[in-house]
């Protein structure tokens, strides 16, 4: 194993991934419907702040500010012919931080779903979707990303698609979806077909998993999934700090530090070694993430109630692969939909 990201992790056993960016930003005055790649040109301050933020934390990695930075999403803020410049840029403020920390630290480009709907049910080609995630990965990588992140994917065959884009840039990669469809991905996938889909890739990513989602219960759940099939590959396990609720006019998410802390020791006794948070996840959240990984010693994987007990109820009773949990409370709330904070 030569790249930087499997030797650290064979160096010390587990990672400390980062928390959120989009919860992050919101807090520094980033707008609804703002482009945040854009923030990488004009406010590239808060955008090391940000990472600064994760390292100081105590994460061994940290994503890069391009989740939306591929030319379908930024067309939709008149930047698509922008992705390569504004993804190499993001990973340059990446790699600024990285370079400074007193500890190895790791820069992860992420790239996120297209957002448009492959064919054949969309309009979007395998073709166009290849070379949608060849330019981004080539940005990233000439800005000096560690490896590429692919994250919060819903469908197999956009998955496929990036790995032959990061093959063509010659870059190594992770990859994780979003379970968040009574235990499938939006497009149906489980955690089994996953873990075979990533197995049979020409291109396969140095570690799989999951992120987002509805909570980090379901997302224990999920690992607990991956493990069960016997991959290899490292486990990536990237929840929400709680579930999503609306405070004052915005959206807070109820998860504590100490319950994030619970998650991440859970997570690598699932199986996770690369363990970080998504939405709602602050610094405040790492740093007792951190503690509790470095000082708890590892355990036997929990059983499921177990880990509704600690963590809280599963959003549905099945985990989309016929393993069942206790039925959630009945709770008076209003589904929603919403993007990657």
């Amino acid at each position: 194993m030569t790249n930087a990201l499997s030797r650290l992790l064979t160096q010390k056993g587990y990672l400390l991934a980062d928390g959120a960016t989009g919860t992050n930003l919101f807090n520094m005055g980033l707008m609804s419907g703002d482009a945040p790649e854009l923030w990488n040109e004009t406010q590239p301050k808060n955008i090391l702040k940000l990472h600064q933020g994760a390292v100081d934390a105590g994460s061994d990695l940290f994503l890069t500010n391009s989740f939306g930075g591929n030319s379908a999403r930024l067309k939709l803020h008149n930047a698509g012919h922008r992705a390569r410049e504004l993804s190499r840029t993001a990973a340059e403020l990446g790699r600024e931080v990285a370079d400074k920390a007193s500890r190895p630290v790791l820069v992860a480009g992420s790239v996120g779903p297209t957002g448009d709907i492959m064919a054949p049910l969309g309009p979007l080609t395998h073709s166009a979707a290849v070379e949608i995630f060849h330019e981004q990965a080539d940005g990233l990588k000439e800005g000096g990303a560690d490896v590429l992140w692919l994250e919060t994917i819903s469908a197999p065959e956009e998955f496929r698609a990036a790995a032959e884009g990061f093959a063509l840039a010659g870059v190594d990669w992770c990859g994780t979806m979003s379970f968040d469809t009574a235990g499938r991905t939006m497009m149906g996938m489980t955690s089994e077909a996953m873990v075979e889909m990533v197995e049979a890739l020409p291109n396969p990513p140095l570690g799989f998993g999951a992120n987002c989602g509805t909570g980090a219960s379901d997302l224990l759940r999920t690992v607990l999934g991956f493990a069960s099939q016997g991959s290899a590959l490292p486990i990536i396990a990237k929840g929400n700090a709680g579930i999503p609720k609306y405070v004052d006019g915005h959206i807070h998410y109820d998860g504590t530090p100490e319950l994030m802390a619970d998650y991440a020791v859970m997570a690598r006794d699932c199986g996770a070694t690369i363990i970080g948070g998504c939405c709602g996840t602050m610094p405040e959240h790492l740093r007792k993430m951190r503690t509790a990984l470095d000082e708890r010693p590892k355990s036997p994987p929990p059983e499921l109630d177990d880990i509704s007990t600690r963590i809280g109820p599963f959003s549905s009773v099945s985990d989309g692969t016929g393993n069942t949990a206790a039925p959630p409370p009945r709770r008076r709330t209003r589904r929603t939909t919403k993007a990657k904070q």
